[in-house]
Parts: C-alpha cells; sequence; structure tokens
C-alpha cells in the first residue's frame, strides 16, 4: 500500500472514531489498538503501549496518542492526517449539538440522553483500561501493581500516583 493509501485509512479510521469518542479519546483505545495493531499491523503491542506511555507524559491533550500512531504509520504527515481525522468531526458535532442542546434543557429525553451515556463512557474507558493492563502486565509482580492501583482508585481518595510510583519503584529495580 503506497503512503496515500495509508494516509487515507488513517483518516478514515480516524474520523470515524471521533465520532465514537464519549468520555474522550481513551473511550475509543480498544478500537485504535485493534486498527494499528491487529489490522494494519502498524506496529506490536508493546510499541502501542510504549506510544500510550509517551502521550500521557506529554503535556497537552490525551488524545496525543492519536497523533503518535499516525506518526509511527506514515511519518509527519501520518500524525497530521491521524489529529486532523479525530479533531475536525468532532469539533463539528459538538458545535453543532451545543447550539440546539440549552434549546431543549427541560425536556426529559435529553436527560435521558445524559445519564444514558454515563454508563457508555464508563464502559468504553474501562475497556481501555482494561486493554492497556492486559498489554503491559507481563508478570505477577506487573498484575499487582495494576491491581492494587485499581483497588486503591476504587476504595480510596488517595492519588493513584503513590501506588504507581512503587511501581516504577519495582521496575528500576528490576522486578517487573
Amino acid at each position: 500500500m503506497s503512503d496515500g493509501g495509508v494516509l487515507a485509512t488513517i483518516a478514515r479510521h480516524f474520523a470515524l472514531l471521533s465520532l465514537l469518542t464519549i468520555g474522550g479519546v481513551s473511550s475509543v483505545l480498544p478500537a485504535m489498538h485493534r486498527e494499528a495493531v491487529e489490522v494494519r499491523g502498524w506496529m506490536s503491542d508493546t510499541r502501542f503501549a510504549d506510544l500510550y506511555a509517551i502521550a500521557q507524559a506529554t503535556p497537552g491533550p490525551n488524545m496525543m496518542i492519536v497523533t503518535l500512531i499516525g506518526w509511527h504509520a506514515a511519518g509527519v504527515a501520518g500524525g497530521l492526517v491521524a489529529t486532523a481525522a479525530l479533531t475536525v468531526p468532532t469539533a463539528v458535532l459538538t458545535f453543532l449539538v451545543l447550539s440546539l442542546w440549552d434549546r431543549f434543557k427541560t425536556r426529559p429525553w435529553r436527560l435521558a440522553i445524559q445519564n444514558g451515556l454515563t454508563p457508555i463512557m464508563v464502559g468504553l474507558v474501562s475497556s481501555s483500561g482494561l486493554l492497556l493492563a492486559r498489554t503491559v502486565d507481563t508478570g505477577y509482580t506487573a498484575f499487582a501493581v495494576t491491581a492494587a492501583t485499581a483497588a486503591m482508585s476504587f476504595a480510596t481518595r488517595l492519588n493513584p500516583l503513590w501506588v504507581m510510583g512503587l511501581g516504577a519503584a519495582l521496575g528500576m529495580a528490576g522486578l517487573l
């Protein structure tokens, strides 16, 4: 496939995903992984997880993973196309919906839509977390750190960065 074919594939895939990003880009991470790793073979599981980690460590919006996937698949042009394909359709749709949304604030169906989208978003984001955990948890210690972080996040108000810091220390010690 020529670069033009790869760019068209990137544009088509991320434009479609942009319309499904309820709860943010993390909600469609499994679909991005499936396309980039399993269907197209642009990268390995490990590379995908590495790019996600880089995107999360980089200042800016959490959608930087999209730019990195596009860049990895087709260079700078791929990064630009992926970023535009993910942001432009969502921005246009958001503008159109929000221009009408306030007009219907007293309608019961509006509240039903809002309440219905919440569990969908939680499920999509949770599936992204599961995908990443499966990709990076290569041993029992790594799994234990992930499980402890998740349990602590749900059960306490303590910042999960403390457990992640413990995971980083274990990794530096060669135990992960």
